[in-house]
Order: structure tokens, then C-alpha cells, then sequence
């Protein structure tokens, strides 16, 4: 193995956002550094089953529900143009 290349893994101490503590290895910091959470497992929502919201920029979500609602289980979609308008004509090529 290389020497100097691999970063120092060493003891340091975390606390989640109920007090809580533990000391585990880490490459963060120094030895013997803090950690303080901002989120844990006890307080972020996929964990604790919190309200998702959504949100829907440029109307991705609902270009995705009106593209897919016939798959799964919705009104089918309305097409996005007539079937009975003609076909356009092909583009011609530039030489």
C-alpha cells in the first residue's frame, strides 16, 4: 500500500439532536472534533413518517401524472395532438 496518500481515520464524537452521543471513526476533523447533527434519523421525516411535500418546477410532476396517469390506475392522458389532423410533411435536406 502507498504511505501518505490515505487520509488519517481516527476516534471522534458525535451528537445527535436529542443529546444523545456516540464515538465512532471518522476521517471528518481531527481527533477527538465534534460532530454536532442538524438531522438524524430521529428527526428527518423519511425516518419518522413526516409530511412529503412536492415540489413542481416547470411542471415536471404534472407532465409526469398526465404522461403515466393510464399506467397507473389514473384517466388516461389526453393526446397531444388530434388524430385526424395530417401528418406534416418531412423536412428537406440541405446540401
Amino acid at each position: 500500500m502507498k504511505s501518505d496518500i490515505h487520509p488519517n481515520y481516527h476516534p471522534i464524537k458525535v451528537i445527535m439532536t436529542d443529546g444523545t452521543e456516540y464515538t465512532t471513526y471518522s476521517t471528518y476533523g481531527a481527533e477527538g472534533d465534534v460532530l454536532r447533527l442538524d438531522i438524524d434519523s430521529k428527526t428527518h421525516p423519511a425516518w419518522t413518517g413526516g409530511d412529503q411535500k412536492l415540489l413542481d418546477r416547470g411542471g415536471r410532476v404534472s407532465r409526469f401524472n398526465s404522461k403515466f396517469a393510464g399506467l397507473m390506475g389514473g384517466a388516461p392522458a389526453a393526446p397531444a395532438a388530434a388524430a385526424d389532423a395530417p401528418a406534416a410533411a418531412p423536412a428537406k435536406k440541405k446540401r
